[in-house]
């Protein structure tokens, strides 16, 4: 007798809400345009309305479509921020180590800084030059300068002008850049080191010298990870969520 297995078949919501998908990512439906209301998608489906209404809160949560008032639902493009955060859970739920992090970044981090001395504007510019003033007035204070650290990081990012660079590095950065936290207690130089760097790499993105701002940047991740080797901490660490 043919061994034949049950088939299992998506619940109907989620048939629902992988369809709306396929649309949005089809660009059958565009960003701001308004979906039908759910008693017309539950007509349109052939299911009942808490169907379409549990598929579109399945949408909501990602982030493709968003509420202008109760019962307008737009289609939205998720935010960087969001995504990030999405894709930082996964990587601390797949276990990644400090290693992991620590190789992907210094591939993209060069690479942002490089693109960034070419495309960033002069208001990007005006605003990593205050960041830095900020991070000597932390420095100053005593105070730990690694929010504002992950900001210059994100601007540069930002800047660089490559939107596929910014959402594969903003997860990176939000999970690798909290080490400094970890290793700046025991190493008085790490501040100080952490503020010349970024001047180097400002200045050369000034410059619009995109070879030294690579060169500025590689030498800053290299400082990140020579301060977790000079500490002897475990390259081999799982990282930890932000915050």
């Amino acid at each position: 007798m043919l061994d034949i297995e049950r088939l299992r078949l998506p619940p109907a919501y989620q048939a629902v809400s992988l369809e709306l998908q396929r649309r949005i990512l089809s660009g059958a439906l565009k960003p701001g345009e308004a979906l039908p209301s759910e008693t017309e998608l539950a007509e349109r489906f052939g299911v009942n309305r808490s169907t379409v209404r549990e598929g579109i809160r399945q949408l909501e949560s990602e982030g493709l479509v968003r509420r202008e008032s109760r019962k307008r639902l737009l289609v939205a493009v998720p935010s960087t921020t969001d995504l990030a955060q999405r894709h930082t859970r996964n990587l601390v739920m797949h276990e990644v180590t400090f290693r992991e992090l620590w190789d992907v970044a210094n591939v993209l981090e060069p690479l942002a800084a490089e693109l960034a001395a070419v495309n960033l504007s002069e208001g990007d510019l005006k605003a990593l030059g205050e960041n830095i003033k900020q991070t000597a007035a932390e420095i100053q204070r005593g105070e730990s300068p690694g929010e504002l650290d992950l900001e210059f990081h994100n601007m540069i990012s930002a800047g660089a002008g490559n939107r596929a660079l910014l959402l594969a590095r903003e997860p990176i950065g939000l999970l690798l850049y909290p080490a400094f936290e970890l290793i700046r207690p025991d190493l008085p130089q790490a501040a100080g080191r952490l503020l010349e760097a970024h001047k180097k790499i400002y200045a050369a993105l000034k410059r619009r010298d995109a070879e030294g701002a690579r060169t500025w940047s590689a030498k800053h991740i290299a400082d990140l990870r020579r301060g977790w080797e000079l500490l002897k901490r475990d390259f081999d660490t799982k990282v930890s969520p932000p915050g």
